[in-house]
């Protein structure tokens, strides 16, 4: 530690489609949504996180609501920029005579094109970094379950996030083989807002279709201790007039069928790519699975029958990126051959 290393503030940040984690010494600092609500005639910051998710399908015309990622990518470069301000002066909140420069770590989707990682350079610098690391989601995701990554020895590691799932192969400090898709938690949730309008005739918005996806989520439709059915309120479609709507779990397992077996058969295209002697490893140790996706009842159940290789879901699936972000950030010097 130098002299002037209160100067240089360390943070990790898991830049999320759906929710934003930065660990700051080892403890997770934010966790709030990747969300904000700007003034439309002044373009002006009013809420961010959790304020401006409370507010999302529920502003008037002065005020909008952006969700600055899409896909695990910058979609609204600006937006996305506030965004990471906002949420770096909620760590400095204390009222600090300076702003100290950042040494950041950042991960990004393993499927990113040149521009989407400039992009997130590019917005890391403008709040502040000074130095900026780049790590692909699932060497963070290994790192932070606990894998020891430099081992001659293959891991797979399936990251169900809010925007993309990340399958990816490790071995000797390396992603061997990957894959990125972008069907992940949000896809889900836009199944269910569907399901619940052609087969219910109910008019829902994203947050009520998260809720539900929370409450009665799952993957399979026979699990031991079920949840009890969630009642849905909303306006039918059909008169407009409320009505109210019991949605048992068996239902969104069928709603969500489709895309978990796009996952499923993404899986499959990475196994098929995978040299015999790392293959032979996988089916010895498991598959890892993190992110907030793998939190839905039954899927290491169904991935298991579908695939007939035992699955892990990560002790603290929704925060094993950031994690990995974190250790990667502390062992800087071990783990520069990770970075970009």
């Amino acid at each position: 530690m130098g002299i002037f290393s209160f100067l240089t503030q360390e943070l990790a940040m898991d830049l999320g489609t759906a929710n934003t984690v930065i660990i700051h010494n080892d403890k997770v600092v934010v966790d709030e949504p990747s969300i904000i609500a700007i003034d439309k005639d002044t373009g002006k910051l009013i809420a961010i996180g959790e304020k401006a998710r409370q507010m999302h399908g529920k502003t008037h015309e002065k005020i909008k609501t952006i969700w600055p990622l899409r896909d695990g990518v910058i979609a609204d470069f600006n937006a996305a920029e506030q965004m990471i301000r906002g949420m770096i002066k909620m760590i400095n909140h204390k009222g600090s005579l300076f702003t100290p420069s950042l040494k950041m770590v950042v991960c990004i989707p393993s499927g990113s094109t040149e521009v989407e990682v400039r992009a997130i350079r590019d917005s890391s610098e403008h709040v502040g970094g000074r130095d900026v690391y780049m790590i692909y989601e699932p060497m963070a995701a290994a790192i932070g379950i606990g894998i020891d990554v430099e081992e001659p020895v293959g891991n797979m590691v399936v990251d169900i996030g809010g925007g993309t799932t990340e399958i990816a192969v490790i071995a000797l400090g390396g992603i061997v083989c990957n894959k990125s898709i972008r069907i992940a938690g949000g896809g889900f949730t836009a199944d269910i807002e569907g399901y619940m309008r052609h087969q219910h005739n109910i008019k829902i918005g994203e947050r009520t279709a998260e809720e539900i996806k929370i409450n009665v989520g799952s993957a399979v439709p026979d699990i031991d201790n079920p949840p009890s059915d969630y009642i849905v309120r909303g306006p039918s479609l059909m008169t407009a007039l409320p009505i109210e709507i019991p949605i048992s779990y068996q239902e969104i397992a069928h709603c969500l069928d489709k895309s978990i077996s796009k996952i499923e058969t993404a899986m499959l295209g990475v196994l098929e790519q995978i040299p015999p002697e790392l293959y032979a490893d996988i089916v010895k140790t498991g598959i890892y699975l993190a992110g907030g996706g793998a939190l839905l009842r039954g899927l290491d159940q169904r991935f298991f029958e579908r695939i007939n290789i035992p699955f892990h879901v990560a002790e603290d699936a929704l925060h094993a990126v950031a994690r990995g972000t974190g250790i990667a950030l502390k062992n800087i010097d071990k783990f520069s051959f990770l970075m970009r």
